[in-house]
């Protein structure tokens, strides 16, 4: 028996030459390709411009699968949150976070997390393996699925509007294979999602902050937390590797080839450890040091089962973002979104063991 080959996941250049191998000349391809990103089919036999010939050899030399939902949970205020099986059993979790008639789909790309931060659910599940390219795009098309946004349509009708690559994970940590899904999501013969509704989250593995973004040509979000090293290796333990100095130069280099773009600092507001008015000054100083074009997304911290963290009280949260915007940076509040299902910032995990409600 023939083993079959996954299409989702294959870029433009390897379906045509799987295509080329079988005799195909390169429009069918294209035909192929839209039929998969564009319309969403899993069944050769609904690919009405192919020939029946060409179906049937498909259908024997290919599969077109998407992740297995394990479950499905809706929040009270509308997000979604799906945990997915993939053919090896291994498991993540998704989550749609939906705004004003649009939202954002968050993707994973490991199961599970190298990196530890101390605050993150995610972090307390060790890191098994890394998503491959079809399973990162897969993700994206179990929610398309989910809110029948087959064919593609245009950015006016979405309710999946964008994608944040920010769920399980460390992105850099799968580079190529992130690199290969975000191109793929963004082609505009397929999915077709603008480059620039799409962000990547890292914690600041330098080495692949640059290279990661010329080649997607994505947005930046930097997992900040604190404004010193003393602070942030005390909840990040990456930063022991990858200091503060160290990523805010990677992220000079990247505003340097590409002057309209701001970067965006998560900052997780944690009580009595990094919320301080100096803190928020210090901050300020940072930007100012190494002129960046910043916002900062200020985030309610998220408590899950077993953490120590408290998050801090409203007014102090304020009275930091007071001090972010009157030096010009944009510091809004992120608004906690599917805490009852465990679907907000931090809350991510997949364990086999976790109870599946």
């Amino acid at each position: 028996m023939v083993e079959k080959t996954e299409l989702i996941g294959l870029s433009k250049t390897e379906l045509e030459q799987k295509l080329a191998d079988m005799g195909e000349k390169p429009f069918r391809a294209k035909q192929l390709w839209q039929w998969l990103y564009f319309h969403g089919e899993t069944d050769f036999d609904k690919m009405s411009n192919l020939s029946k010939a060409l179906r049937q050899k498909l259908k024997e030399h290919f599969s077109i699968t998407r992740p297995k939902i394990v479950t499905e949970q809706l929040s009270k205020d509308k997000t979604r949150k799906w945990l997915l099986e993939f053919q090896d059993g291994q498991r993540v979790e998704m989550v749609y976070i939906p705004e004003d008639g649009r939202g954002a789909v968050c993707l994973s790309t490991q199961v599970g997390c190298a990196v530890g931060c101390r605050f993150c659910h995610t972090g307390s599940q060790k890191l098994t393996r890394n998503l491959t390219a079809g399973e990162i795009v897969g993700q994206f098309m179990v929610a398309r699925d989910t809110y029948g946004e087959w064919p593609s349509p245009t950015d006016e009708t979405r309710y999946l509007s964008n994608i944040v690559v920010m769920g399980m994970g460390e992105p850099l940590h799968n580079p190529d294979n992130v690199i290969k899904a975000l191109n793929i999501l963004t082609d505009g013969d397929g999915i077709a999602i603008s480059r620039r509704r799409v962000t990547m989250s890292t914690s600041g593995i330098v080495p692949k902050i640059v290279p990661v973004l010329q080649a997607t040509g994505v947005r930046l979000a930097v997992s900040l937390h604190a404004p010193n090293n003393q602070i942030r290796s005390k909840i990040m333990p990456i930063n022991d590797r990858y200091p503060i100095e160290e990523i805010l130069k990677a992220c000079r280099e990247y505003q340097n080839n590409d002057g309209s773009r701001y970067i965006t600092f998560e900052y997780l507001m944690l009580d009595g450890l990094n919320d301080s008015l100096e803190n928020a000054r210090e901050l300020v100083m940072l930007m100012k040091k190494y002129k960046l074009r910043a916002s900062f997304n200020l985030i309610p911290f998220n408590p899950w089962p077993g953490c120590l963290f408290k998050p801090s009280p409203s007014g102090q949260v304020k009275a930091f973002a007071d001090i972010l915007e009157k030096a010009g940076f944009a510091a809004p509040v992120r608004v906690a979104r599917g805490q009852d299902i465990l679907a907000a910032c931090g809350q991510l995990k997949s364990q086999k063991d976790k109870i599946e409600a």
